[in-house]
Formats: C-alpha cells, structure tokens, sequence
C-alpha cells in the first residue's frame, strides 16, 4: 500500500531480516550484541583514563574522546533497535523515528570524520612543525575544533531528513537494512528524488570527500618531512607516532567506502551483503578504535592494567 508522511498517520517501514535466517536472528543477534557491549566498554575505559591520566591532557588524546564519544552515539543509535529487531521481532520503525535516527547516523559520522582530519593536522603540526605545535594546538582550540565538527556535521546533513519529510512512499517499504539510511529511505519514495540525490551526494563529498583528501595530503607533507632525516632509526620512530591514527583512519573510511560501492552497484547483490556491510559500517569503528589506541599508547595501557589491579584488589 502506497503511504506518505501526510496522508497516514503512522507511516512506518520495515528493517531489514536475514534471509532464509530468520528462525535463527535472535542467536546471530549474540554476537552483535557482544560487538556492542566490547564497544561501549572499550569507549568508556577510553573516556576514563584520559581523564583521569594528566599524562594525556593533550589535542591528541582529546580528540581520541571525541571520537570514543561519537562512536558510542552512533552504536547506541542503532545496535539496541537492530537486537529488538533480531530478538523480539520488532520490524517496524515509524517514519518520524527513521528519519531521526537516519539523520544521527550520517551526523555523527560527518563529525567523526572532521575529527580524523584535526588528528591528522595535528600529527602534522606535531612532525613538521613542532615548535608551533603547543601555540597551534591549545585546549581552547581542540574545544573550538570540536564545536565546529559538530556545527559541519549538523548544517550540511540536517537537510536530508527535511528533503525527504514531503515525500510519498509507495510500494514495497523493506528497507536494505537494519538501520535507517539516506540513500535507502530515498530509494523508496514515489516521487522526484533529483534534489535529495544530489544535495546527498555534494554533502558526502564536501565532507567525507574533501577531509579524506585533506587527510592524504596531510599525511603526504609528514612522509615528505620524515624523509628528510636522516637515520632511518629516526625516521620510523617518528612515523610510528601516526601509526594508531592511520588504522583509525582506515577503520571509519574502508567500511564507509564498501557500503557506499554496495549502494552504488550492489542492486544485484544478496541482501546479505548489505546488511553484513550496514553493521560492519556501524560496528568495526567503534570496536577497533579503542583497541588500536589501547595498543598503541603506553599510558593508557598501564592506567588500564593499574584499575584493573585496582578492582582485583578491592574487598567483596
């Protein structure tokens, strides 16, 4: 049945199941739902011990909380209505509640990746120019540089859901997911998408796009710089510092890269494929990041071992 946001009053659409896996969904929720819990975990021992180390009271480590507390929005947004879904076969998900939650996931990436780029600046600064790096760099401005992420990410993807109120919905209302997206929600209206089309794909661009391209400009000037030393003792010593932010780089950008080529040119794909690559998307940064940071800075693993000492240690 043909619906719209203005002529039913409860329009909703329908998350998308495993197929042929139906029967099993509420056992294959387990271990998203373990993926969840390592996320949250993993994000909060990250928010704890940079607080609580002054060690790391740094544009660096700051930024590394910016991003734990992206990533435990973006998880929070999504996993717990996705194992109401597999475990109490809540499939429905009103309108109202899908453009909200479409416009968090796109959000709160934007944002993340504006992160990404100030981390990488500051690796930058930090290599090439490190008797700048305290003056560039103050805890004002990584508080500024925050703010501003936000500010980017919620005037450029704020639109989409607006774009996409006015719209009527027809025919089939499975979605290509578990979760609400732009492209996915759009592929089912019934009426001229061209403007949410193309305001989607120059909001990706300008964004996701361009920092992705200022990342890898930022990390060609470091290469450059740390090529000019001269032992290559030093060389890798001085690379391996950007060693945790180039895996987290990778971590958001390959996932977000697949699901984009799955939506682009996986019409004929199993649908999957598109569901492993919606949750990998979600997931796979939330999970890595604290751990790629927790192996690679030494501060945080001996605060982390030293409460968990803490706790062996304490009275039951």
């Amino acid at each position: 049945m043909p619906f719209s946001n203005s002529s039913d009053l409860s329009p909703s659409f329908i998350l998308a199941s495993i197929p042929g896996l139906e029967a099993a969904q509420s056992w294959m929720a387990i271990p998203l739902c373990s993926a969840y819990i390592l996320a949250v975990t993993g994000n909060c021992a990250v928010l704890l011990v940079v607080r609580m180390e002054p060690s790391l009271h740094a544009p660096m480590y700051f930024f590394l909380c910016m991003l734990a507390a992206i990533d435990l929005a973006l998880a929070t947004a999504t996993v717990p209505r996705i194992l109401s879904f597999y475990w109490f076969d809540s499939r429905e998900i009103g309108f109202g509640a899908c453009l909200l939650q479409m416009f968090l996931i796109h959000t709160l990436s934007a944002i993340e990746s504006t992160v990404l780029l100030a981390m990488a600046v500051d690796r930058y600064v930090a290599i090439c120019h490190p008797l700048w790096h305290a003056a560039i760099l103050t805890n004002a401005a990584t508080a500024k540089i925050g703010l501003l992420a936000m500010a980017r990410g919620v005037l450029f993807f704020l639109p989409l859901p607006l774009l996409l109120l006015p719209l009527p919905f027809c025919g089939s209302r499975v979605l290509s997911h578990s979760f609400c997206l732009h492209q996915d929600v759009m592929n089912l209206a019934c009426a001229n998408t061209t403007p949410s089309v193309v305001y989607g794909l120059t909001a990706i661009l300008l964004v996701m796009g361009l920092d992705a391209v200022l990342i890898c400009l930022s990390y060609i000037l470091i290469l450059k710089a740390v090529l000019r030393l001269a032992a290559w003792r030093e060389r890798l010593k001085v690379f391996s510092t950007c060693i945790a932010h180039i895996c987290v780089v990778l971590a958001f950008y390959v996932p977000l890269i697949g699901l984009s080529v799955v939506h682009r040119f996986g019409k004929d794909l199993a649908p999957l494929v598109h569901i492993i690559m919606g949750n990998i998307y979600i997931l796979v940064p939330a999970v890595l990041n604290p751990i790629i940071y927790g192996v690679r800075t030494k501060q945080i693993q001996r605060r982390i071992l030293s409460l968990i000492h803490v706790s062996d240690r304490t009275p039951r």
